[in-house]
């Protein structure tokens, strides 16, 4: 899959901004309140699986050389105890609405968006809260830049980013070029929402996206 094009992309994005990400009304992030502690997220057994000595590993490719086509499976974030399950593919609904994970801790990859290691912008998108349980994406707003993000990819390959920025929108002045718009080198987008929840919509204000660049990859032995 190459790099979506920017009338592609800011198709996808008008549909994604406007429902991206919440479910039924739930607590507020503590996005909205700085002086409410976020707690750790609750250990899984694929969490605990993940955390298991890893095997040895290759170097696979320098920062910035683009990967082949290969579907993600799962994604890291050590720095925010993010350790995903399986990654769904999250496509479009009839209505050109992104289609969302069903629960709180699953991620989704849009997939009209680039494999994460290909040139382009990957999209991996996620809940910050759902039901009352706190979401894949609960602590994305505490992301600081020189976190890396590992995704483990379908060919074995662990493509490794570096977060060089993070950012909150309001949805109704989302920066879909800046967000989706094509890229020269390999990148990452990890989205949620995040500031005030209204309790009206039952939805946040705003997204936060977090952006990386591909700084190496590996292939596990």
């Amino acid at each position: 899959m190459t790099a979506i094009g920017a009338a592609t992309a800011a198709a996808a994005a008008i549909v994604l901004t406007a429902l991206l990400i919440s479910g039924p009304a739930t607590s507020p992030n503590p996005e909205a309140d700085p002086a409410r502690a976020a707690p750790t997220a609750p250990t899984t057994p694929t969490e605990r699986a993940l955390n298991t000595p890893a095997k040895p590993t290759t170097a696979k490719t320098v920062a910035g050389q683009a990967l082949p086509e290969s579907r993600p499976v799962s994604l890291e974030v050590p720095s925010i105890n993010v350790h995903t399950g399986e990654i769904i593919e999250l496509g479009l609904q009839p209505d050109r609405a992104l289609e969302v994970p069903e629960d709180a801790e699953t991620a989704g990859w849009y997939e009209k968006s680039p494999t994460p290691g290909e040139r382009g912008p990957a999209i991996i998108a996620g809940h910050v809260d759902y039901n009352h349980v706190p979401g894949v994406f609960y602590r994305l707003h505490q992301l600081v830049v020189g976190a890396q993000a590992t995704v483990h990819r379908a060919d074995g390959t662990e493509a490794v980013f570096t977060v060089y920025r993070v950012d909150r929108y309001p949805k109704s002045g989302f920066p879909t070029e800046k967000v989706y718009g094509n890229t020269d080198e390999p990148e990452l987008r990890l989205i949620t929402c995040g500031g005030e929840f209204n309790r009206a919509s039952g939805q946040y204000r705003d997204n936060i996206v977090a952006y990386a660049k591909l700084t190496g990859a590996f292939h596990r032995q």
